[in-house]
């Protein structure tokens, strides 16, 4: 009789999970999960300009195809550096950046804090030099001041490779030529005052100091990687196949920029302008266009190219295993 009525009990039990298990699915179906993604107000971060275009307009290129659960919430930095700090923060997931300050945020925490889960936008970046000071080698910049746009980040880290290699003493306050860091929008004024003598920089600041201050290129780094996908690691562990999901519309993604490109380069002036009140005639992005390639490739042996200008800048003393590096979801 005992038995009989602990199986009675049992059965109902049972009926009323059955009951609510579709209850607590719903719910736990109709949670929405924030997507916190960082970039730059720069064409080499094309991907999350055309992205927030498309929002502008009322279509999600992200949430359309990841689902009406997953929130993107945008956030603007002016370098990678910055950005990184907010992954550390936990105040980013993903976030669009060069490949040295994801580097060198992978090794600061061991391995522990930063994937790099898709490439973004290969070239773009150039040093530019003001015409008549006669600056062609490392040798000519000696006393002469070179902006960055921050300290550590990709194009910073490679003009002091480059000074370096050259043979000038370079610290990183100073040396036989001073890299100065500077924001994007300062380096123009500064170029056009010759306070600054040459700018290390990505589009469209490289081609503003082109049409509007003269500047002349001296190198030009078309296949050089300048943008890549990071994931805070936490976040992809949890949320591996939103990442996915996301790396997959992101690489559907630049095939429409690569296939749409006057559509494009003008959601871009119109994005920097409505959202960073930065205005860029047409001919200015058309001029920087054709020196980017978006891309969804990644893979670590490129990648060993930066950990070695940053080893000899000194800004990686220790590196750790590189094998977590990239992670493509």
């Amino acid at each position: 009789m005992l038995i009989a009525r602990l199986q009675r009990r049992h059965i109902l039990a049972m009926a009323i999970a059955a009951v609510l298990r579709p209850a607590e699915t719903a719910i736990a179906q109709s949670r929405k999960i924030t997507i916190r993604v960082g970039h730059f107000p720069n064409i080499t971060h094309v991907q999350a300009l055309i992205a927030r275009g498309f929002e502008r307009r009322g279509q999600s290129w992200f949430t359309s195809r990841l689902g009406p659960n997953a929130v993107i919430e945008w956030y603007a930095y002016n370098a990678g550096p910055s950005a990184m700090e907010a992954i550390f923060a936990g105040s980013l997931d993903l976030a669009y950046v060069g490949p040295n300050p994801a580097i060198n945020a992978y090794a600061r925490s061991a391995g522990a804090e930063i994937r790099i889960v898709a490439g973004a936008v290969n070239g773009g970046s150039a040093l530019v030099v003001q015409p008549d000071e006669g600056l062609a080698s490392p040798r000519d910049f000696v006393g002469k001041r070179i902006g960055t746009p921050q300290f550590g980040n990709t194009q910073d880290v490679s003009a002091r490779a480059w000074l370096r290699d050259g043979g000038l003493r370079i610290t990183q306050s100073g040396g036989d030529a001073h890299v100065v860091p500077t924001a994007n929008p300062e380096q123009l004024s500064l170029f056009k005052t010759r306070q600054l003598d040459a700018v290390w920089t990505v589009e469209p600041w490289v081609s503003r100091l082109e049409l509007e201050a003269a500047g002349k290129i001296l190198i030009e780094e078309r296949q050089a990687i300048t943008t890549v996908l990071v994931a805070r690691a936490a976040f992809l562990a949890q949320h591996r196949d939103l990442v996915h999901g996301f790396v997959e519309a992101h690489r559907e993604l630049g095939t429409w920029i690569s296939q749409h490109p006057k559509e494009a380069q003008a959601m871009v002036r119109d994005e920097l302008k409505a959202d960073f009140r930065v205005t860029m005639p047409p001919e200015l992005i058309s001029r920087a266009w054709p020196r980017m390639t978006v891309t969804g490739d990644i893979n670590l042996s490129a990648l060993q190219v930066y950990v070695a200008k940053a080893q000899r800048v000194g800004f990686l003393t220790t590196i750790p295993d590189l094998s977590a590096l990239v992670d493509s979801p």
